[in-house]
């Protein structure tokens, strides 16, 4: 997910002048063992509770049995976050990594914020490790200190005789040595520092190494709990019918067969649709199926995704709201040698997660307690107190594993948080309510990357030089309606739409980007792995190839020439396309065609470059063989996990070539993965993640990846074919020899 790399820049931008970094990670432990849940298969909280002595701070936490527990504010939702956290601890605390273990946080932004959003809890946007860099570090260091100080009073010795290695405290000259845990009962009665020293690069054991991911025994063995793992006494499961149209209500229904399916307990009408509560899951959905239902259908969006495109091509047609101007277009288009004209066409795209969206409440008269893959704690939290008359610290929310989001579980208005919600309350919260979405309810409910219609001209003087560029953007807006709206649209523009066009680093003298936000589209949109950057990056790269081509250039060369004032685009652009061997032939079989294709972009102050090897078939099947990739991230925390967000950042951008949301009179036309097509493990390239070593600050990883996979393919096909692919999902059928 991604909130934006805005809110990451205004926020960070705030912070170093706030000189708030560090607020949170020294609060007093509110966590208690016997405050846990039991442990148990099945049970929420399997597994954590451990015998407590030292809790330095709300971050931190060390056990009598040497365990060293840390606090993740963050998801992790396949992202790596519970290690990329740890790692940052564990590294100032030197501690033993084999008893490193990690553990949600609760809903609690007085403890918990995310450091670049203000008073708010919550994963995205890429920040998790960028936020946490020196809070975490500094919560590790304070430990460490407080243990050395217990140590140095009972050894009667100094602070700085104390060796402090993997989880050992030692005393070189006496020979003595104890552990943390042997040490945890006299640290706590240390005072906690008001400062810390941070440990030089140079002494970095875990940083920049390949630490073992936390979560990933749990996950092979079973242990770990994500949603559907949580079972509580009494539990009904719940399905919802939802309206087929987006804005449609619940006229009347039938829910006689309903009842009559073993299993069902009751049918409860809510503002989503029906819901189904049933003793499990099957016989939720076999109660649903069995609904008549009439649906009123008056207010609802009916229009065709073709039609929709066909008004934004016409909106494209007239001037829209300028995000960014520099310079004299209208001058240099009039005196323009040439002129390069090209459109671009984007889908609805779903988050399509392994793990569809699903949420477990107990409510009572003054509580809710939900147990679930938690990504927006601070705004589900408000969101849930509001529609249940409670305060939001009366709403508490245990954050488990979620098997992907993209986004999705991020959701700006807490849609179905709020649907159990809804739920537990018309029965009055006589029982605990876990809901569940089948495949075709997530991938009909909406909450999509917008659709997209780009159009840009370039101008080249007579040397073939770059002197104009204008790019129009039609699309809803995705910050409308969510908590950073006031923040994100300014005078009608939503940066979100325009990023990585309106902050484009290429020198161009004169440039004009405006947009056009269409209203009264009723198909919800929402935040989608990279967001702007999606779709922004193919329009700016692929474009950026046909204005090269047009001036007779080298695509790498002509890209270089304009990245003078950005030496980390110029950077991993010329890594990657050195390490791609850029330049040199590609081997073709029999009737293909071979090529290469290379693309740039920054987001989430990260900076990415891809170069792809594909194939093109006679019958016009496009192969991707092989991936380059250059990525500067400032300081790697885990390569190793780095490069697995870019492995699987390209994995997803490669399903986007050919994924689809659409519309026909209003109705979505997928449901499921046959029509919704994921990539094969067959069809994954050979990838090679190159990263440039820094000493900047961490930015982000999780999203990067994403968006210049898609015009580095399209600029090989075109090199290959000759022919520009200017519209996702690909088309094969026009690349036929």
């Amino acid at each position: 997910m991604k909130i934006d790399q805005t809110i990451t820049n205004l926020s960070r931008r705030r912070l170093l002048q706030n000189g708030a970094g560090l607020t949170l990670g020294f609060c007093l432990p509110v966590l208690a063992a016997d405050k846990l849940p039991a442990a148990g298969p099945g049970k929420a909280g399997a597994g954590l509770a451990a015998p407590v002595n030292f809790e330095p701070n709300a971050l931190l936490r060390i056990g009598s049995d040497n365990s060293v527990t840390i606090i993740s504010k963050h998801l992790e939702m396949g992202q790596g976050t519970y290690t990329g956290l740890a790692t940052l601890v564990a590294e100032e605390l030197d501690a033993d990594w084999n008893q490193v273990r990690v553990e949600g946080a609760p809903a609690d932004p007085t403890r918990y914020n995310n450091l670049f959003w203000g008073p708010t809890q919550g994963t995205g946007g890429s920040t998790a490790m960028a936020n946490s860099w020196e809070q975490m570090r500094k919560a590790g260091a304070a430990g460490r200190a407080m243990l050395v100080s217990a140590a140095a009073q009972r050894w009667q010795v100094t602070a700085q005789e104390i060796l402090v290695q993997e989880g050992v405290l030692s005393h070189v000259a006496s020979g003595r040595k104890m552990t943390f845990g042997e040490l945890a009962g006299d640290a706590a009665k240390m005072t906690v520092p008001t400062a810390v020293k941070l440990k030089e690069p140079k002494d970095f054991r875990l940083i920049g190494k390949q630490a073992k991911r936390r979560d990933t025994a749990a996950k092979i063995n079973g242990t770990a709990h994500f949603t559907q793992d949580v079972f509580l006494p009494g539990m009904l499961v719940a399905v919802v019918a939802h309206p087929p149209l987006f804005g449609a209500k619940v006229k009347s229904f039938d829910a006689t067969r309903t009842r009559a399916v073993k299993g069902v307990v009751d049918v409860v009408q809510i503002p989503q649709g029906l819901a189904v509560l049933a003793k499990d899951t099957w016989s939720a959905k076999k109660g649903r199926d069995a609904l008549t239902i009439d649906w009123d259908d008056s207010t609802a969006f009916k229009q065709g995704s073709e039609a929709l495109m066909t008004s934004y091509r016409e909106l494209a047609k007239q001037p829209g709201k300028v995000a960014r101007q520099v310079g004299d277009n209208d001058k240099a288009f009039a005196g323009a040698a040439r002129v390069v004209r090209a459109a671009y066409d984007f889908p609805y795209l779903a988050h399509a997660a392994m793990e569809p969206m699903n949420c477990v409440i107990n409510l009572s008269a003054d509580a809710c307690e939900v147990w679930n893959g938690e990504q927006f704690h601070t705004p589900d939290q408000v969101h849930l107190a509001q529609l249940l008359g409670l305060k939001p610290e009366q709403i508490k929310i245990n954050m488990l594993y979620a098997g992907g989001s993209f986004g999705r579980r991020a959701s700006k208005d807490s849609d179905y948080l709020l649907e159990v919600a809804q739920i537990a309350k018309a029965i009055n919260g006589r029982a605990p309510v876990k809901m569940v979405w089948m495949r075709e309810d997530d991938m009909r409910a909406g909450y999509y990357r917008p659709m997209f219609h780009h159009a840009l001209e370039a101008a080249l003087d007579g040397n073939g030089k770059l002197i104009g560029w204008r790019h129009r953007l039609v699309g809803q807006s995705i910050m409308a309606g969510s908590p950073f709206a006031q923040m994100l649209i300014k005078d009608g523009i939503d940066s979100v739409s325009v990023e990585g066009a309106s902050t484009l680093p290429y020198a161009i003298p004169n440039l004009t980007v405006d947009l056009h936000t269409p209203q009264n589209v009723g198909v919800p949109v929402l935040w989608w792995r990279s967001v702007g950057s999606s779709h922004t990056a193919f329009s700016t790269e692929a474009f950026m190839d046909e204005v090269a081509a047009a001036s007779n250039s080298d695509a790498v060369a002509f890209r270089l020439a304009l990245l003078a004032e950005h030496p980390r685009h110029a950077g991993v652009l010329k890594l990657a396309a050195d390490k791609a061997g850029w330049g040199t032939p590609l081997k073709a079989g029999p009737g293909e065609r071979r090529a290469r294709g290379v693309a740039v972009h920054e987001s989430f102050n990260s900076y990415v470059a891809h170069v792809a090897e594909v194939t093109v078939k006679k019958d016009g099947m496009v192969k991707v063989d092989r991936i380059v990739s250059a990525v500067d991230c400032g300081t790697a925390i885990n390569p190793d996990n780095i490069r697995a967000q870019v492995e699987g950042g390209i994995g997803f951008a490669l399903s986007s070539l050919y994924q689809a949301i659409t519309l026909k009179d209003g109705r979505v036309e997928q449901g499921n993965f046959d029509g919704y097509p994921v990539l094969r493990i067959a069809d994954m390239p050979r990838i090679e993640v190159h990263i440039v070593p820094s000493a900047e600050p961490p930015t982000g990883i999780g999203e990067p990846g994403v968006p210049p996979v898609a015009p580095a393919i399209a600029n090989a096909i075109a090199a290959a074919t000759g022919k520009r692919l200017r519209s996702l999902p690909f088309k094969t059928a026009e690349l036929v020899a």
